[in-house]
């Protein structure tokens, strides 16, 4: 397996040369440099605070998702810029989506599931979510927005609220639900549907989202501490998708 240092440098490295090949302006670099660094860094973090020391096949298979997440928050950059990018964001997008469906099954297969993986495999879901809604929300409303953010939002209330830092028990409608975001918004970016019917399925995306962190609060409020001063075993906030399906 390769180390967590040599993985990550192989993602810096990555991005560089798929900005190469997109031929994007300096704002696009800025914009997808930024998120190979920001993404480098936490992960690399991450890893050490759980004792990781290498990065197992399906790690590989999820950092291979977030370069391609780096290069569709260029492209979005270029887009807002003036530029038309669609053609080349779309095929990158789907190979992000497929590659969403091929971490797990490599895990399982494996036997190299983890907790850090799980974690690794969520934030590449939400980026890849918060990128795509700001290219959507361009057009149809800053209110589609929302399907980007709220994962952001649960993770700062998970930091400010001791009594939602409890780990969450594993549901697969965690999966589905974010699986949906990603094809719903690459629709609204095709423009295959009518405008009225692509913030119909955007509309019912966020319900579901909405209605999946809304569980996951409910859950945490109902298996919350029944003393103050009772111990609370942390989680991190990533820990809603720690299990991949």
């Amino acid at each position: 397996m390769v180390g967590v240092r040599r993985g990550l440098a192989a993602c810096l490295v990555g991005v560089v040369v798929l900005l190469a090949s997109l031929d994007v302006g300096p704002a696009a670099w800025g914009v997808g440099l930024a998120c190979a660094v920001v993404l480098a860094v936490a992960a690399g973090r991450r890893a050490a605070a759980d004792g990781v020391a290498a990065l197992g096949p399906a790690d590989l298979v999820t950092l291979t998702r977030a370069t391609l997440a780096c290069g569709i928050a260029a492209l979005v950059a270029e887009d807002l810029g003036g530029a038309d990018v669609v053609g080349v964001l779309v095929p990158l997008t789907v190979v992000a989506l497929v590659l969403d469906l091929v971490d797990g099954r490599v895990a399982r297969r494996t036997g190299t599931a983890s907790a850090y993986g799980g974690r690794l495999d969520g934030e590449a879901d939400a980026f890849l979510i918060l990128v795509l809604s700001i290219l959507v929300a361009s057009e149809l409303g800053a209110w589609v927005l929302g399907l980007g953010v709220i994962r952001y939002a649960y993770a700062v209330a998970a930091r400010l609220l001791p009594w939602m830092q409890r780990p969450l028990p594993p549901r697969y409608w965690r999966k589905v639900v974010a699986a949906t975001q990603g094809v719903v918004l690459l629709v609204a970016v095709l423009e295959v549907v009518t405008p009225g019917l692509a913030r119909t399925a955007l509309v019912v995306a966020l319900v579901l989202l909405a209605e999946s962190f809304g569980r996951d609060v409910l859950w945490s409020w109902r298996h919350r501490p029944a003393r103050t001063g009772q111990p609370v075993r942390l989680a991190h906030p990533a820990s809603l998708r720690v299990q991949r399906p």
